[in-house]
């Protein structure tokens, strides 16, 4: 079931702090005895993440893009859980919302003046997603205008068939800039820059194309696979959650709205790839 909200500005929710501790009793001023008692704490300690995404640079090939080397064994069945960038949704409810971009949010996008698309013809979405933790989350995303209530209706599909994503945020400037990891796993549409090996815009410089679980869905050309440690999930046939598959509800939630898959591509595979321009 879904709840579809169109807003002309986002707002944003504060969190309320939590409750100060209870102050320890005051001792009694009169004793009848003195008891000495040791007692020994216990401290819980957090266990550490199976995978830190972002934290091992790989070897850089001639190319310029990171070594493609085997996945790692925590990643080969990918479920790691989200971090809460924005509030997580009230309750089971698909929410979605529509806006112009905020400034702080174009401030910490990839959006630039010599980018091929005016700031004012994007939109920034707000999303609920399921997350591989099981837990539903909000994401953020920005997207060309024509196509801002279709995009929220595809992942509205997406949400009722609890299919999982692993975040869903904005790309930074410095994510285009930083040493491959080879990690990545973000599902998100605008990022200004060139497409994959060419000197042409790609179309998520127009807002106009969407990756979903980059890990799951990697790029393969030749010898090429992005992200560089996603060469496990190249092969179809062992199929894992977040994985995108011909006629499946992704696929088909994207047709809906005109959009093409490059996991449809011969030339290459672009799984993780949707676009209104087949490109």
């Amino acid at each position: 079931m879904r709840r579809v909200l169109v807003l002309a500005v986002v707002l944003t929710a504060g969190c309320s702090s939590a409750p100060p501790e209870a102050a320890p009793p005051a001792s009694s001023s009169t004793s009848v005895s003195s008891v000495t008692t040791t007692t020994s704490a216990t401290t819980t300690t957090p266990p550490a993440p199976v995978w830190t995404v972002g934290a091992h640079p790989l070897p850089l090939r001639p190319d310029g893009f990171g070594q493609v080397l085997p996945t790692p064994p925590e990643l080969v069945n990918r479920a790691l859980p989200t971090v809460d960038y924005l509030p997580p949704p009230g309750d089971a409810w698909y929410v979605s919302t529509i806006a112009p971009v905020p400034a702080d949010v174009l401030a910490r996008s990839t959006w630039q003046p010599n980018c091929p698309v005016a700031a004012g013809d994007l939109r920034y979405l707000t999303m609920s997603f399921w997350g591989f933790d099981g837990h539903a989350h909000t994401g953020e995303m920005i997207v060309n205008a024509r196509f801002a209530e279709g995009v929220t209706q595809v992942f509205g599909r997406l949400y009722d068939a609890h299919f999982p994503l692993e975040e869903m945020r904005v790309v930074t400037p410095a994510e285009l800039t930083a040493p491959p990891t080879g990690d990545g796993n973000n599902t998100t549409a605008f990022v200004c820059r060139p497409a994959v090996r060419q000197k042409r815009w790609s179309a998520h410089a127009f807002g106009l194309a969407i990756d979903v679980n980059t890990f799951c869905n990697p790029y393969a050309r030749g010898d090429l696979v992005l992200p560089e440690l996603a060469s496990s999930y190249v092969d179809r046939k062992n199929v894992r959650p977040g994985m995108i598959k011909p006629g499946d509800v992704v696929v088909s939630s994207f047709a809906a709205i005109g959009w093409s898959w490059g996991g449809n591509w011969t030339s290459l595979k672009d799984l993780q790839h949707f676009s209104s321009t087949g490109t």
